[in-house]
């Protein structure tokens, strides 16, 4: 199955990627916008994902009830996603309605009502997702550590705070919206059934006079503590610990993901098995690969009875050392290769999964990586080079929150 990939910048600084896969039986596409928490005012706190609420409730000639219905008549699955550094407007659909929906979405971006009947509507729904987390004890702590563990404003979640959404106003949502809703920044990836040229043709005639505007300066302040304890009466204590890593362009990044993905993905993994499986001193455990642009980290998880909390967190710590000081063996890399590789498998056939792929490999390394390069990084992974690496690079220090009823120790030495 071939696929050819196309990359084209227009003047207005709008980078157009596609891959062409012409037997697929569907297209997608990813608009990736500069446009998230870290831009937010410090006092309006959740305006990206405000603006982005707002911007779905009706677009040039079509209300809230019609834009949306124009999407249902094309048959388009969509999604919207607001993180720290952008929004992400996703939508999959048959080719021959590929043309109409960019028409769409092209006055959600560019020309969208902004009706005003439908700011307090819009604000309850960001309002309801703060409020959730109040049930999600565990979010609400991998929340926390977040934004003690990256400099602000990087830590913060996409949704804001109530009071900075109370301040919101209608026109500094409009006044956003220019800002962040501009070219300069801007990727659109397609991925699917097409013809380049006529798409190419057609986002210049959408996009092509879409004004730039300078990027806003992020100031960094870092504002985090070491160690965070969250009161919660729960016979249950959630732990979560983070230490640096590389970021997604880095040369070293796949021997990171590698070191990553042995203490966590699978019940064979390291995690699962010596935490949860051995000891019982856990329901549930994980670690996770975060990253920005310029940094990057691992966050563990770790879901115990309180009265098993200390001992469980003392062995996570223990695992994490472990894999700095006697590395991985090979049966650990070889199942880390067929995951990976099943996972570019589920790629290959999905259109909306490689959209979003080839935007992220343009937003971290400014380029596009084809599915048969990461074939082969994956292949050349040995034990001896990711050894290597975690040998150099152990997990620490650290920085740990919990929620609970009882707080956790750790070793000073352990922090920074």
């Amino acid at each position: 199955m071939k696929k050819i990939n196309r990359i084209h910048q227009f003047d207005n600084g709008l980078v157009l990627l596609a891959e062409e896969m012409s037997w697929s039986n569907s297209v997608a596409f990813a608009i990736l916008l500069p446009c998230g928490s870290i831009y937010d005012p410090k006092d309006q706190l959740g305006l990206s994902s405000l603006t982005c609420e707002m911007s779905l409730r009706g677009a040039g000639l079509l209300d809230n009830r019609h834009f949306l219905q124009a999407l249902e008549n094309l048959g388009v699955q969509s999604s919207e996603t607001v993180s720290q550094s952008y929004s992400v407007f996703c939508a999959a659909m048959l080719p021959n309605n590929l043309s109409k929906t960019l028409e769409l979405y092209a006055d959600l971006l560019r020309r969208p009502l902004f009706p005003e009947d439908q700011l307090e509507p819009s604000k309850q729904v960001i309002h309801q997702e703060i409020q959730a987390v109040e049930d999600e004890p565990s979010r609400k702590m991998m929340i926390e550590l977040g934004r003690n563990f990256f400099p602000d404003p990087w830590g913060r979640p996409s949704f804001g705070t109530t009071q900075g959404l109370k301040a919101i106003s209608l026109e500094a949502i409009r006044r956003h919206h220019q800002d962040c809703y501009q070219p300069n920044g801007a990727i659109i990836s397609i991925a699917g059934s097409f013809d380049w040229n006529e798409l190419k043709k057609q986002i210049e005639t959408l996009f092509g006079d879409w004004q730039p505007y300078p990027l806003k300066k992020i100031e960094e302040k870092n504002i985090g503590s070491f160690v965070v304890h969250i009161p919660y009466e729960s016979s249950q204590t959630h732990i979560g610990l983070a230490f640096p890593s590389v970021p997604f362009n880095h040369p070293d990044y796949l021997l990171a993901w590698s070191g990553c993905g042995i203490l966590s993905g699978g019940m064979s993994c390291r995690l699962f098995s010596e935490v949860r499986e051995k000891r019982g001193l856990c329901y549930t455990v994980s670690a996770s690969y975060y990253t920005h642009q310029n940094r990057g980290a691992v966050f563990c998880y770790c879901g115990s009875r309180a009265a098993q909390a200390q001992e469980a967190l003392d062995v996570l710590i223990s695992e994490l050392q472990k894999l700095s000081q006697k590395g991985i063996e090979q049966p650990e890399l070889d199942r880390l290769k067929i995951r990976a590789k099943s996972s570019l498998i589920m790629q290959q056939e999905s259109s909306i999964i490689r959209a979003g792929s080839i935007a992220r490999d343009w937003y971290h390394l400014n380029r596009i990586r084809s599915m048969e390069e990461i074939e082969q990084k994956i292949n050349a992974l040995s034990c001896e080079v990711i050894n290597e690496y975690l040998a150099a690079h152990p997990a620490q220090p650290f920085r740990l929150v919990t929620l609970g009823s009882e707080s956790l120790t750790i070793a000073n030495d352990l922090l920074g």
